[in-house]
C-alpha cells in the first residue's frame, strides 16, 4: 500500500463530511460541525494551514555530508521523529461509521508505538472511551498519552484513576475543550480552569502533565506556575473558537516566554515535514497532528499510520539536510527567511 491509496481508501468509508483531501488545509470542510470542519466561518483551520505555508526556510548546503538524525527524547521515551497523534473524538460522529472511539484507539496506539512515535488519545462523555484508551496505552508499555477533557476535579480524578494504571509517559488535558458544547452547563460546572484549579488538576493527575489549548504568554505562564511539565500550543484545530490566530503566529512569543522550563509542542495545520521543520525552527520541541492521522486509520488502519509517519520522517529528515542541520537541536530559527520583521504576514 502507498500513501496515496491509503487517501483513496478513506474516501470510501470516512463518512459524509470528510472528504481525505490530498491536503488537510481545512477548505473542502469548511464549517461542517459534525465533521472535521471548524467553527462559524471555518476560517481558524485554514489559517492555521496557511500560516505554515507563508513562512520559508534558508537553504544551505555548504556543510558535513552526513544523514539527519531526527530522534526525539519525550520523557525518557525515543522517538523516530518528533512528531505525535493528535487527541481525536467522537469519530463515529465526524467520519464515519468505520470505528468508533475505542476500536480507533485500539487502532492508533499500537500502530504510532511500532512506527516509532505515539498517540494522544481522546476523551468524552462515555467512560469507556478513556477506560479503553488506558488498556490499549496499558498494553502498550504506556506508550500513549490519555487526553482528559476539563471536567470537574472530581470527575477528572475518577478518570486518572483510570488511566494511572496503564502508567503512560505523561497525561494530557485539553482545556480548550472548554468550549465544546458538550461541556456547557453541567453540574458540577466543567470547562475554563483558573491556576490554582488547574494546580489542583495536575497535583491529582500524578505524572508529567501537558496542558493543551494555549494560545497566549499569559496562558503559558499560568500553567508553568500551576505545574505543567508541558503545553500544546494549540486552538483545538479552530474547533472552539473562530477568529483566533494561527498556531504558527503565537508559537515563538510563547516560547521566547517559557524558554525550556518546559516542553512546549506544537499542532494545528502542520501536514508534513517540512512544517515539522519550521514548527521545530519557531521553538516547538515537537508537534502533534491529528486529522490526518483519522484519514491514515480509516484509510489503512496499521499500515496508514505507519505509511504517515514514514512520509513525515523522510521529508523532515530531507529538509534538515537541505539547510544544513544534522539534528534537532540544531534547527533554530536562523534557519528561517525572515525578509522584514515577522515570519507570518497576512
Amino acid at each position: 500500500m502507498t500513501y496515496e491509496e491509503v487517501l483513496k481508501n478513506a474516501r470510501t468509508c470516512s463518512g459524509p463530511y470528510c472528504k481525505a483531501c490530498p491536503v488537510c488545509n481545512g477548505r473542502a470542510c469548511g464549517n461542517q460541525m459534525p465533521g472535521p470542519g471548524a467553527k462559524g466561518s471555518g476560517d481558524v483551520a485554514i489559517r492555521n494551514y496557511e500560516a505554515w505555508q507563508k513562512i520559508r526556510i534558508n537553504m544551505d548546503t555548504i556543510c558535513e555530508n552526513k544523514d539527519a538524525d531526527t530522534t526525539f527524547d519525550f520523557f525518557g521515551r525515543k522517538l523516530s521523529v518528533p512528531v505525535m497523534a493528535g487527541p481525536v473524538g467522537a469519530v463515529q460522529l465526524h467520519y464515519g461509521d468505520k470505528f468508533d472511539d475505542v476500536a480507533y484507539n485500539d487502532i492508533l496506539v499500537p500502530a504510532a508505538a511500532e512506527a516509532g512515535i505515539l498517540a494522544f488519545t481522546g476523551d468524552g462523555t462515555n467512560p469507556k472511551v478513556v477506560e479503553a484508551a488506558a488498556a490499549s496505552i496499558k498494553a502498550n508499555g504506556g506508550v500513549g498519552i490519555p487526553t482528559i477533557k476539563p471536567w470537574d476535579l472530581k470527575t477528572m480524578e475518577e478518570k486518572f484513576a483510570l488511566v494511572k494504571d496503564a502508567d503512560p509517559l505523561a497525561i494530557a488535558m485539553d482545556v480548550d475543550a472548554a468550549g465544546l458544547p458538550f461541556l456547557q452547563g453541567l453540574t458540577p460546572p466543567a470547562g475554563s480552569k483558573t491556576k490554582e484549579e488547574l494546580a489542583d488538576v495536575i497535583k491529582a493527575a500524578g505524572k508529567p502533565f501537558i496542558v493543551k489549548g494555549i494560545m497566549t504568554v499569559r496562558g503559558a505562564l499560568a500553567a508553568k506556575e500551576a505545574g505543567a511539565k508541558g503545553i500544546v500550543v494549540s486552538n483545538h484545530g479552530g474547533r472552539v473558537q473562530d477568529q483566533t490566530p494561527s498556531t504558527a503566529e503565537v508559537l515563538e512569543q510563547i516560547k521566547d516566554a517559557v524558554g525550556d522550563s518546559m516542553m512546549v509542542l506544537v499542532d494545528g495545520g502542520i501536514r508534513s515535514g517540512l512544517d515539522v521543520f519550521k514548527a521545530l525552527a519557531l521553538g516547538a520541541d515537537a508537534v502533534l497532528i491529528a486529522r490526518p492521522y483519522v484519514t491514515a486509520v480509516y484509510g489503512g488502519g496499521a499500515e496508514g499510520v505507519r505509511l504517515l509517519t514514514e512520509k513525515l520522517q523522510k521529508e523532515l529528515a530531507s529538509t534538515m539536510k537541505m539547510c544544513g542541520v544534522h539534528s534537532l537541536s540544531e534547527i533554530s530559527r536562523d534557519c528561517l527567511f525572515k525578509p522584514q520583521s515577522q515570519y507570518v504576514r497576512f
